[in-house]
Order: C-alpha cells, then structure tokens, then sequence
C-alpha cells in the first residue's frame, strides 16, 4: 500500500502571526493563496478548534478547469495557536494519518512554514497512485502555495 511521508517548507517573508492569521483564513475557505491546486471550506467548527472538520478538494488541473477533483475531509486533532495545526484525514481519497502546519519564527520578522503530510490514498486513487508520482505532485502544489503566500504578505508588508 501506498503511504506518503513528505516535508515541505518555505521561509515567509511575515511575521508568525500573520502567517498563522492566513493559514486559517485559508482553511475557513478565504481562496486567496492555495488556489487554484487547493480550496477549503469548513465543514463544522474553526479550523484551528480541536475537532473541527475542513473539506479539501484538490483541482489537478486548476479550479474550473477540468480534470480530476480529489476530495476528502480532515479533522483538527490538535493546536498551539500561532505554531502548530495538526489534522488527520478522515474521509474521502485520503486517510489518516496526518498532517501538521508549523510555524517557526525568524529573525528579520520572517517565518518559515512547514507541512508536514502523511497520508494514504483511499479508494480508487490507490489505482492512480500506481501510476502518478502523487506524492511529487502534492509537494509541487504546496511549495506553489506557500510561494504565493509569501508574495501575499511581503506585498501588504511593504
């Protein structure tokens, strides 16, 4: 069976609390920097609540604009508000374990982001998981989001 296990991350050029500000934003469904590869909505609850759920469709094409729509349904397990946001997956093409968001503050007043994904393919995309290198594909989705983040806030920074 399949299982990722990835690590991805980017220096923001914002301080912590914007960046944390954001990245629930983001979850509440705000659409302003992982689109067009994700969209969120809250299903129940804040995103940054133990026990909220969030449901996250990945456009592979881009939003409106054809192509496979993967979608699943996490569930916040735990928080340090301004640090740390941990998930597990918990319907839909993906299933537990986990991912957790951390926010590590820098000097200069930047933050470097993490995520921090592990998780397995459910249903028919374990067939697609044969085929496509999902993992690469998720990296290449986050790092384009946390760069559009980044130019988000340097943008209302200067």
């Amino acid at each position: 069976m399949t299982t990722y296990d990835l690590i991805d991350e980017a220096v923001i050029d914002a301080p912590a609390d914007a960046v944390w500000e954001a990245l629930v934003a983001e979850f509440r469904g705000a659409g302003q920097w992982w689109v067009p590869h994700n969209t969120f909505t809250a299903v129940s609850g804040a995103p940054d609540t133990v026990g909220a759920r969030v449901g996250v469709t990945v456009h592979t094409k881009g939003v409106d604009k054809g192509g496979l729509k993967l979608r699943f349904t996490s569930r916040t397990v735990a928080v340090e508000p301004g640090r740390r946001l941990d998930i597990e997956y918990v319907d839909g093409v993906f299933r537990g374990p986990s991912a957790s968001f951390l926010l590590e503050p820098l000097e200069g007043g930047r933050t470097r982001i993490s995520m921090h994904f592990t998780g397995r393919p459910h249903g028919w995309l374990k067939v697609l998981a044969k085929v496509a290198d999902l993992g690469a594909e998720h990296s290449r989705g986050t790092l384009a989001a946390f760069e559009s983040l980044n130019r988000q806030l340097s943008a209302v920074g200067r």
